[in-house]
């Protein structure tokens, strides 16, 4: 059965905007996005939104559901009070292009700093081969559909402009984390550190853990547990334990 409810959009450029409210059919088993669709087709069809799949696979459709970070298409209506104003949001850590649409551009730019993956020397790449036991660390990480909402979340870099120069962010040190978990990869062996990478050129150091970006993953990837804290615990060895130190002087001389 069908109701009435209040939504709260934001409407604007990266030039400055406000707030519309608008009363909206919504019915069961609708999800956010499908009320936006219902704005654009019968009260106001030049707002902008992102969106491609409407499967939570995609990653596209990410904006701020009542100050939340979340994806349009896996908010159930049914999830949010009946009795109280819906508002939705564009990302607030990125810059705004157009009513709910951002420029993530940023995320784009930190990819391309992570070296990608190194094959081992005389191995094609048909000729891979890893054991499952070897891989299930890892594998986790590649269920990231790149909706950037744990980017978004991230405290280091929405409420701190100057450190997006010199900080990555939780999804591409998860990145540097499964590179450095893989089997096979061989960075290393080419004067590739990711550990170190992590820490001087992505801004390791920056993240204190939080777990906000874990909070709002929905693949629910335990990005904070998994990935950030061993990569930082990694890090901590190739600094400061004796053994790996004197590895390094020895190897030096």
């Amino acid at each position: 059965m069908g109701y009435q409810q209040t939504f709260r959009v934001w409407r604007g450029t990266d030039e400055g905007g406000d707030f519309a409210e608008y009363d909206v059919e919504v019915n069961e088993g609708e999800v956010v996005l499908d009320v936006i669709h219902r704005l654009q087709a019968t009260q106001t069809p030049d707002l902008a939104v992102r969106w491609n799949c409407k499967a939570g696979k995609c990653g596209s459709c990410s904006a701020e559901i009542n100050g939340r970070p979340r994806l349009l298409c896996m908010t159930r209506m049914s999830t949010l009070p009946q009795d109280s104003t819906v508002t939705v949001t564009p990302m607030r850590t990125f810059p705004v292009i157009r009513d709910l649409v951002t420029d993530v551009s940023f995320n784009y730019q930190k990819a391309r700093e992570v070296r990608s993956f190194v094959p081992p020397e005389g191995v094609e790449p048909g000729e891979y081969r890893m054991q499952q036991i070897d891989v299930e660390r890892s594998q986790e990480f590649r269920k990231c559909i790149e909706c950037f909402l744990c980017q978004d979340t991230c405290h280091v870099i929405r409420d701190h402009e100057e450190n997006k120069e010199s900080f990555s962010g939780p999804r591409f040190l998860m990145r540097i984390a499964e590179l450095d978990m893989h089997p096979l990869d061989a960075a290393e062996e080419q004067g590739v550190n990711r550990k170190a990478a992590a820490q001087d050129q992505h801004g390791l150091g920056f993240c204190n853990i939080t777990k906000c970006c874990t909070d709002v993953c929905p693949e629910n990837i335990k990005i904070t547990d998994n990935a950030l804290i061993p990569l930082k615990e990694r890090v901590v060895d190739l600094k400061f334990d004796p053994i790996i130190r004197r590895r390094k002087r020895t190897r030096k001389s």
